[in-house]
């Protein structure tokens, strides 16, 4: 059996994380609390480690997880072409329940499966998470359970599910939240919310809306000349929806 470490003490929290750290680091795999649900995480720049976490929950690469950051100025190190309406929804939501889904970095060296050059990024909200995600740095994370099956709101929940196949748990009591994060794809010119969860849809599209990078009208009097042409229209977001979308209780 793998450990178990209390973590809703000082002492269990240190030694847990401490332990965590330097298994994560060796591309173990750690069940951690989170503010929406137990996730299952590994190191995200190690893809050996991810496989392994797609393999523990019986998921192809089809389904590449989530990144959990501990902080917010990772995002333009992990991500490109962030837009404003993004970074003001980081900025009202983070550490919380939200997922962006953003255009990866090109030059990253990790392997997160098919993720169509996306990445979605989270800070959550919970400190033994944030403690861990502080000391290995972008973990790749999943909900602890097997695929199609509940997601886990105890640590006796998530070990039942995945065994062995997980090198550390680390235990921060029930999990008060149950609901997943909400996922927005931020790819393209306008958010487009792909799963609803934990924070309302239509708030996150208000807040979003005072953010949009919108062309400017031009106003005609006359006939037009040469020089007054059609403003350039906005790159439209692509048909092909980001690999992250995930509808099931992931992170």
């Amino acid at each position: 059996m793998s450990p178990v470490f209390d973590c809703t003490t000082p002492e269990g929290r240190l030694d847990g994380v401490t332990k965590a750290t330097a298994g994560v680091r060796q591309g173990d795999l750690v069940v951690l609390p989170t503010d929406t649900l137990y996730g299952i995480g590994a190191d995200a720049f190690s893809p050996d480690a991810v496989q392994r976490l797609l393999d523990a929950k019986g998921r192809g690469r089809e389904m590449p997880p989530p990144v959990l950051v501990a902080e917010t100025r990772t995002l333009d190190g992990l991500a490109t072409d962030v837009p404003q309406y993004a970074r003001a929804l980081v900025e009202r939501y983070w550490p919380g329940p939200l997922t962006v889904i953003l255009k990866a970095q090109p030059s990253l060296m990790w392997d997160l499966g098919e993720t169509g050059g996306t990445v979605a990024l989270r800070m959550p909200d919970n400190e033994v998470a944030l403690e861990l995600l502080s000391s290995v740095g972008p973990m790749a994370v999943s909900s602890a359970n097997r695929t199609g099956h509940p997601a886990s709101r105890t640590i006796v929940e998530a070990a039942t599910q995945l065994g062995a196949s997980v090198e550390f748990y680390l235990d921060g009591g029930p999990v008060a939240g149950g609901l997943p994060s909400t996922i927005v794809d931020c790819t393209g010119a306008e958010p487009v919310v792909l799963r609803r969860g934990a924070i309302d849809a239509d708030e996150i599209m208000a807040v979003a809306a005072e953010h949009l990078e919108l062309p400017t009208e031009q106003v005609e009097d006359g006939p037009a000349t040469a020089s007054s042409e059609p403003p350039a229209e906005e790159p439209a977001a692509t048909d092909a929806q980001p690999a992250h979308q995930e509808k099931n209780s992931d992170e």
